[in-house]
């Protein structure tokens, strides 16, 4: 029987392993009284650290006899919880391969076998996507949506990226634009930041979300490194209540006299968060001095990194302060 039936897809899968894996203490091992084989592939099922580590959990699971689906079906979850599409995508000869011969017996993971075939689907569309087949993407992802509405929050989020991608390569920012200072004074035009500068990071925020406030330490760092590497950066804050402008400055203020970069308020109308169509906070978007979006995402993405080391390759990502 599936050692993970008890939960619905395999976004909840790669959670409940990981918060098991992060209670542990190092030297505690929770498969140690189990048989060898169930102890290695659940090893293998749960290892979530470097490849190298992963690797080694394949092979011992192998050596004890685990089958090939199941380690298809592990290396699967790796790759989805690491976000790591590029592999996902080198997989879809291997899921092609094993798409009818699957056997749900031999599943760990999969309920139903709609549920397997849907992860066939999805893995081709992520293939497509890498290849800007956009027609191809929609139908297999659609399929798989089909398939398994239950997954539908593992599948999401690609389509959502991908007409995100889509609306930015299509904008342009107005440079000339001027907003107005959080600490009061004349309006400072996005130009005069960019002046001299090879891109301008928006830092879209709220005072009213507890991410963004306990983030705060972390973005200062960030910002100090992009400053110094000669890349500006904007915080802009949109709501413009008096209270909501009293906690803005309140939070900014702990970050030093000044805080690091420009602190703006965004103009109510044409506002530059429904412009680069902001959805949650925090959100960073990367622009060249020509207004043009180069990356729009949350601050933790590794595509956000790639940009500003395409941009000035000496920025080093500063390591998350620890809570």
């Amino acid at each position: 029987m599936p050692s993970l039936l008890r939960f619905t897809t395999f976004a909840s899968l790669l959670c409940a392993a990981c918060c098991v894996a992060q209670e542990l203490k190092p030297e505690e091992d929770p498969y140690a009284g189990l048989p060898p084989k169930r102890a290695a592939l659940e090893r293998m099922l749960s290892e979530r650290g470097a490849i190298a580590d992963f690797e080694a959990a394949v092979d011992a699971a192998r050596k004890l006899g685990v089958g090939e689906q199941a380690i298809l079906e592990a290396t699967f979850l790796y790759h989805v919880d690491r976000r790591e599409d590029d592999k996902l995508a080198a997989m879809m000869p291997e899921f092609l391969k094993r798409k009818d011969s699957f056997k749900l017996d031999e599943s760990e993971i999969f309920a139903v076998r709609e549920d397997w075939l849907a992860v066939v689907e999805y893995v081709q569309a992520i293939a497509a996507l890498k290849k800007d087949d956009r027609d191809g993407f929609k139908k297999h992802i659609t399929e798989a949506f089909w398939l398994s509405p239950r997954q539908g929050s593992a599948f999401a989020p690609h389509i959502d990226r991908l007409r995100l991608d889509e609306s930015m390569s299509k904008i342009k920012v107005d440079t000339a634009a001027k907003l107005a200072p959080l600490f009061g004074g004349d309006a400072v035009e996005l130009a005069t930041l960019l002046k001299d500068r090879k891109a301008l990071l928006f830092h879209f925020w709220s005072p009213w979300s507890r991410e963004c406030e306990d983030s705060m330490p972390d973005f200062k760092v960030t910002a100090l490194e992009l400053e110094k590497n000669g890349i500006a950066v904007a915080s802009l804050v949109f709501e413009s209540t008096p209270d909501a402008l009293a906690d803005s400055k309140r939070i900014a203020g702990t970050l030093g006299t000044p805080p690091p970069g420009a602190w703006l308020v965004d103009r109510e109308k044409d506002s530059f968060h429904r412009l680069l169509r902001i959805q949650s906070v925090p959100s960073m978007v990367l622009v060249s001095p020509e207004g043009r979006v180069i990356f729009n995402g949350h601050p933790s993405e590794d595509h956000l990194w790639e940009a500003l080391a395409g941009i000035a390759p000496a920025i080093k990502r500063p390591a998350v302060a620890e809570e």
